[in-house]
């Protein structure tokens, strides 16, 4: 049995290796100019890149914006990308940039995750086979779109950093140029407005 569990673990690291190698094999052709590597790359992490930036800007127009702005950014940058990093890490690095640009360029415009909901365009990024299940998923993640527009900026990334696309507080703290302290003390801080916002959403009787 322990012999069996072993060899499935060899396995599964041989493909996560595996995974690494190809995905660096594809950066390294884009970066000598392969147009058909750089597509491979962008379809890869299009959906991710969009999905950030539309939790980091509240509405679809403003992260398609970035989420093109991201990619053009990639192509420029790409021939200086150092392999010894974590390829993820640097896109989300400038996927936040390009956010915190498009923000500060729209001003104080509010964040929108309420009219994109009412308008019918709030994206829904989990999927359930079950009628009933997923329609209870949209409205919980409806909820915790809304709350994210409460939070501050350096909150409200650290949190879908964190939280909502699976990373590690080490390296949001990369990402964002902190230090761990200071993110683990921005996602206690978002978590506790968020579900303060979602109590007292509950409790409004909105359901």
């Amino acid at each position: 049995m322990s012999s069996n569990v072993a060899d499935i673990a060899l396995v599964m690291e041989q493909i996560s290796q595996s995974s690494r190698y190809d995905t660096n094999t594809i950066i390294e052709r884009a970066q000598r100019g392969d147009a058909v590597a750089f597509e491979q790359l962008l379809l890869a992490h299009q959906q991710r890149v969009m999905a950030t930036a539309w939790r980091m800007l509240g509405n679809v127009e403003d992260a398609r914006d970035a989420a093109q702005e991201v990619f053009l950014r990639l192509y420029k940058h790409l021939p200086k990308y150092d392999a010894q990093q974590e390829f993820a890490g640097w896109l989300y690095r400038i996927v936040i940039n390009v956010c915190h640009d498009v923000a500060r360029k729209r001003g104080n415009r509010y964040l929108s995750f309420e009219a994109e909901q009412e308008a019918g365009k709030l994206p829904i990024l989990a999927s359930c086979d079950d009628s009933e299940r997923a329609a209870i998923q949209a409205e919980e993640q409806a909820i915790v779109m809304r709350a994210l527009s409460t939070l501050s900026e350096k909150e409200r990334a650290a949190i879908v950093l964190r939280d909502l696309e699976g990373i590690s507080t080490e390296e949001v703290a990369r990402i964002l140029g902190s230090s761990a302290t200071t993110v683990r003390s921005q996602i206690s801080a978002a978590r506790t407005k968020i579900k303060q916002y979602r109590d007292r959403f509950l409790k409004g009787g909105h359901r």
